[in-house]
């Protein structure tokens, strides 16, 4: 049996008036990532009432494959610049995607 795939989704937020700079850096992740096969999502979304939050939804072959990219020095740099402008993490949660448009048919 195939190893499930994995997601998140979550909402950061910034530290008043730092929306749009954490935006900046989740989306140089995302551009980073377009070269990661693991990587199967990475879309970054901002609220449309709240200006400091901004949500990232991903979606990973597994696992391994999400831990392994946060090892990435590229990844590692974009947390260290991201790091001192977040406030909180909320509404967090970890997902086993079923698939969907533009994920691979998973095989029970």
């Amino acid at each position: 049996m195939a190893q499930p795939l994995y997601g998140m989704h979550g909402r950061m937020v910034a530290r008043p008036g730092h929306g749009d700079e954490l935006a900046a850096i989740l989306l140089e992740a995302a551009a980073g990532l377009q070269v990661d096969p693991e990587c199967l999502l990475y879309v970054v979304s901002r609220a449309a009432n709240d200006p400091d939050s901004v949500w990232v939804t991903e979606a990973w072959t597994s696992r391994d494959a999400h831990a392994a990219s946060l090892e990435n020095p590229g990844a590692r740099d974009l947390i260290a610049r991201a790091r001192p402008i977040i406030a909180s993490f909320e509404d967090r949660a970890e997902l086993r995607p079923e698939g969907g448009k533009g994920l691979p048919a998973q095989s029970s």
